[in-house]
C-alpha cells in the first residue's frame, strides 16, 4: 500500500509564474501541517527542487490555496504561498498577483462560481494581505477559455486575457502606504523607498549601487557584491517598515530602478528577494506604478510625476508590463492585463505530515 499522502491538484501557469493550485479543503487545516506537505510537495531544500515538483526558480516555486470566501463582498478566498527553494520555509506573507491570474479560471473549474455570460467576474479576497482585486474571466459558452490573441512579456505565446483590478492595494501588508511615514529617506547614505502597495518593497536607483540597471537578470544574479548590499538595505528597510527581522521573510523585495530606453515610463530590475525576477512581478509592477504617481519619492523624482488616470509602461528583463492607474474615492485602482493556462490534473504525493519535518 502506498504510504505517501495523495492529494488533488492542479499545476497552473499564472502571468509569469507557475504552481499547483490546491482546494482548502484538500489541506491540513493547520498552518505547520500544511506548510511541512507543501515543502515536500515542492522538494524544497534542494535546488533543482529534485525530490518535488517545484521549478528550481522563485517563480516556479509558488502555491495558490483555493476555498469559499470568509468575508461579505468576496466569492473566494486564495491563500498564496511562496516557498523557498535553498531552504524548507513557506512565507505566506505576501501576495502574488501573477498566480492570482489563474485563481478565478480555477475557482470557476472546480466548481466554487458559477460561470456568467462570455465573461466572469470573480471577486477574489487575497487572504494573506486582505485586499480585494477583482478578475474578469473569459467564459463563453459557459466555461473558462484559455485561447485567445493575448500576449505578455515573459511567456511565449497567445492566451485569452485577464483583466485583475486591484481596488485598494496600499497597505498590504502594514497597512501604510509608506510604512516609514517617509516618501524617500536615507540607508546607510542611499536614497530609498519603501513603499507597500500590493507588495512591500524598497525602490532604489540603480546607479546609486554602481550598475546601470539594464543588465540581465543573469548578469545581477552573479554580482555578489550586488546581492550582498541589497539585502543589507532590505534588512534594514523591513526593520524601519515594521516587519521585524525580515532574513527569512521574502519581503520586502529590493526593486532597481532607471529611466526607460524603449518607450516606457520607468526600467527596473525587481528582487526576489535573492535572485533578480526574470520579468516582473504583478504585485510589483502596481506598487512601482503607484510610487510613479506620488510626490517625491524615488522613483518620480528620477522620472517626473505622473498623474492618474494613467497607463505606465515598466520595462523589466522580458519586455514591458503595462498598469492603469486610476482615482475612485480617493483610492487608486490599479488595472493589469494577464494570461493563464491550466496544465495538468491530478494528484501529487507527498510525505505525511508526521514523517516530514519543517525547519524552524
Amino acid at each position: 500500500m502506498n504510504d505517501l499522502m495523495s492529494i488533488p491538484c492542479v499545476l497552473m501557469r499564472g502571468g509569469t509564474s507557475k504552481g499547483p493550485f490546491f482546494l482548502a479543503s484538500d489541506l491540513p487545516v493547520d498552518p505547520r501541517e500544511r506548510d511541512q506537505i507543501l515543502l515536500s510537495v515542492m522538494g524544497s531544500g534542494h535546488p533543482l527542487q529534485i525530490d518535488g515538483i517545484g521549478g528550481g526558480n522563485p517563480v516556479t516555486s509558488k502555491v495558490a490555496i483555493i476555498g469559499p470566501s470568509t468575508i461579505a463582498g468576496a466569492d473566494i478566498d486564495y491563500l498564496f504561498a511562496q516557498v523557498r527553494i535553498d531552504q524548507q520555509l513557506v512565507d505566506t506573507a505576501p501576495n502574488c498577483g501573477n498566480m492570482l491570474a489563474a485563481v478565478g479560471p480555477f475557482a470557476i473549474e472546480a466548481g466554487l462560481i458559477q460561470a456568467q455570460g462570455p465573461t466572469t467576474l470573480v471577486r477574489i479576497n487575497n487572504v494573506n494581505t486582505g485586499k480585494l482585486i477583482e478578475a474578469e474571466v473569459p467564459t463563453p459558452d459557459g466555461k473558462v477559455s484559455y485561447l485567445g490573441d493575448a500576449s505578455i512579456d515573459g511567456v511565449p505565446g497567445k492566451a485569452a486575457p485577464i483583466a485583475l483590478t486591484f481596488m485598494d492595494a496600499a497597505g498590504a501588508r502594514t497597512g501604510k502606504l509608506f510604512p516609514t511615514g517617509q516618501s524617500c529617506e536615507l540607508i546607510d547614505g542611499i536614497a530609498v523607498t519603501c513603499i507597500d502597495c500590493a507588495m512591500p518593497m524598497v525602490l532604489i536607483e540603480a546607479e546609486a549601487l554602481g550598475v546601470s540597471g539594464y543588465e540581465t537578470a543573469t548578469d545581477l544574479n552573479a554580482n555578489k557584491a550586488l546581492l550582498a548590499r541589497l539585502e543589507s538595505l532590505r534588512l534594514e528597510a523591513g526593520r524601519r517598515m515594521g516587519m521585524g527581522d525580515v532574513t527569512n521573510q521574502v519581503t520586502p523585495k529590493p526593486v532597481l530602478i532607471s529611466k526607460a530606453r524603449k518607450g516606457g515610463a520607468l526600467n527596473v530590475r525587481y528582487f526576489m528577494p535573492h535572485e533578480c525576477h526574470p520579468s516582473l512581478a504583478t504585485t510589483g509592477a502596481v506598487g512601482i506604478a503607484t510610487a510613479c504617481i506620488t510626490a517625491d519619492t524615488v522613483a518620480s523624482r528620477l522620472i517626473g510625476l505622473r498623474t492618474p488616470p494613467i497607463v505606465l509602461s515598466i520595462e523589466h528583463p522580458s519586455g514591458h508590463l503595462d498598469v492603469k492607474l486610476q482615482e475612485r474615492d480617493e483610492k487608486v485602482i490599479a488595472g493589469i492585463l494577464r494570461t493563464a493556462r491550466r496544465l495538468f490534473e491530478g494528484h501529487v504525493f507527498a510525505k505525511p505530515a508526521s514523517q516530514f519535518v519543517c525547519a524552524a
